[in-house]
């Protein structure tokens, strides 16, 4: 690959509408600023580059072979972990298999469905917005959790505010059925996304492993490979 080609797959890729109105306060406060000459000038620059790349959409290729789970976010696979899921998705009391990918303010924030199906539930619960990384954020934090009803069982997905988070967006709604990799919504600015596994799920990444959204493969939900439980990091 050219090195013209590595920045227009990389850099020059579609800007999400979520962006737009940040994207126009960046932008104009960068030109008031220059207007009057002032030093900040720069700074409002390199804040609207920013604010740019943060709401990047870029397209992804999606694995198309029934029974794969891909990832939903962009991010760092932090924890694989049986834990009982949270309540509000009426996924019942018992551990659940649950991946959790945490995305810093540098990842692509857009949020994919990580297996295909009907949206069984949307269930938004207020909370607090400490640090995403840490396993009582899954608790504590302001979440939105989608429940995905598939051919091999049912799936939650939780979009979970991190410490700079303050909205979480989806675009879905109850009984509209979703594709493998389609958008569903996105978090700003820096954020966690866990998914819930029925029973009988083995995870195919490790934790410290780099997730794409919409491309890794979490697991395959019709192969008997045993867990990995290999740590990066």
């Amino acid at each position: 690959m050219s090195i013209i080609d590595s920045v227009r797959s990389t850099v020059l890729v579609p800007v999400h509408r979520e962006g737009y109105p940040f994207i126009a306060i960046a932008a104009v406060a960068t030109l008031v600023f220059a207007w009057w000459g002032l030093w900040l000038t720069w700074p409002m620059l390199a804040l609207t580059v920013w604010v740019i790349y943060f709401f990047r959409d870029p397209v992804r290729v999606t694995p198309a072979r029934d029974g794969l789970v891909i990832s939903p976010a962009d991010g760092r696979v932090s924890m694989i972990q049986r834990v009982v899921p949270p309540a509000e998705l009426g996924l019942g009391a018992a551990p659940m298999l649950r991946v959790s990918i945490f995305m810093s303010v540098f990842d692509c924030h857009v949020n994919r469905a990580p297996i295909g199906g009907t949206i069984e539930k949307l269930a938004y619960r207020p909370g607090k917005f400490i640090n995403a990384d840490l396993d009582k954020a899954s608790e504590d934090n302001e979440r939105n959790g989608v429940v995905i009803r598939s051919a091999y069982g049912t799936f939650g997905v939780v979009q979970i505010a991190g410490l700079l988070a303050r909205r979480i967006v989806w675009w879905v709604g109850e009984g509209q059925p979703l594709a493998t990799g389609e958008r569903f919504g996105m978090i700003r600015f820096g954020s966690r996304v866990d998914v819930y596994f029925p029973e009988g799920a083995q995870p195919l990444v490790a934790e410290g492993q780099r997730a794409i959204a919409g491309e890794t493969v979490l697991a395959d939900m019709t192969s008997s490979e045993p867990q990995r439980i290999v740590r990066i990091g």
